[in-house]
């Protein structure tokens, strides 16, 4: 896959692509986001991926914020436009995934660099990074997800606190309020994202989908999560993989899904 903001590479299982366009700090614009959805639509479908890591090239960003040259003359249905647009094309899109996302966040995670990594299943923080969303600085709050993901992670007090305050955090307190899972030294970053991408590579991914889908319908309005838990543990059952899996549990071997 050739793009022109992103690098995609495939080893072992996992699927790292790389936002590449380190003299904006890989902030995100249209072309950027259109790109990222391509790319994770066609490894949507390639079997030989299971996972897929998510970061920013460069040692100085994860991803800066959004691109602000770009809507910085909008007007109220355009900026509307633009929120709608990104978070069904690429922010829900990951949300949902098929597949695990981890976010490697080495940086800045500003905006809707910080919303991107969010939208991931799973956040790992180089001890470098720093993250904030600081929209309201420019008159705006955050447009891909950020006032609802945010407060689903940390709670509503430390949420509104982060948004109304446009406050930078540093990695360490972004662990202790659990908006990353872990913290790692930045040479240890990618080793760190691989590792944890290689146990979830050795697992069912039919029983993996079905996970990230019953974990996201307890925070979609509307949807009852323990349904929805209920009606994938069943769907689980006429797999090939819970053939597999179970098969090997009691023949004592590790399962090969």
């Amino acid at each position: 896959m050739e793009f022109n903001n992103l690098l995609v590479a495939i080893e072992d299982k996992i699927a790292q692509i790389t936002i590449n366009r380190p003299k904006q700090l890989n902030a995100l614009n249209k072309e950027t986001i259109a790109e990222l959805h391509e790319a994770l639509k066609a490894l949507s479908s390639n079997e030989e991926v299971r996972v897929v890591l998510l970061t920013g090239s460069g040692e100085k960003s994860f991803v800066a914020g959004a691109d602000i040259k770009e809507f910085a003359d909008f007007g109220v249905n355009e900026g509307t436009e633009l929120a709608a647009k990104g978070q069904e094309s690429l922010f829900d899109y990951i949300e949902n995934y098929c597949k695990p996302v981890i976010a490697a966040v080495n940086g800045f995670a500003l905006g809707g660099g910080l919303e991107l990594a969010m939208a991931c299943q799973v956040r790992i923080a180089s001890d470098n990074a720093k993250l904030g969303l600081p929209e309201v600085t420019l008159g705006l709050i955050p447009g891909y997800g950020g006032t609802q993901r945010l407060a689903q992670l940390v709670g509503k007090g430390r949420a509104m606190e982060m948004i109304l305050s446009a406050q930078m955090i540093k990695a360490d307190r972004a662990y202790e309020m659990g908006l990353v899972n872990h913290v790692v030294p930045q040479e240890e970053l990618l080793a760190s994202c691989q590792s944890l991408a290689s146990k979830m590579a050795l697992n069912s991914p039919n029983a993996i989908h079905a996970a990230i889908k019953s974990v996201n319908a307890g925070f979609k309005e509307g949807m009852d999560g323990y349904k929805v838990e209920i009606e994938e543990f069943g769907k689980c059952f006429g797999t090939a993989d819970f053939v597999e899996g179970t098969t090997a549990f009691m023949e004592k071997r590790k399962p090969q899904f």
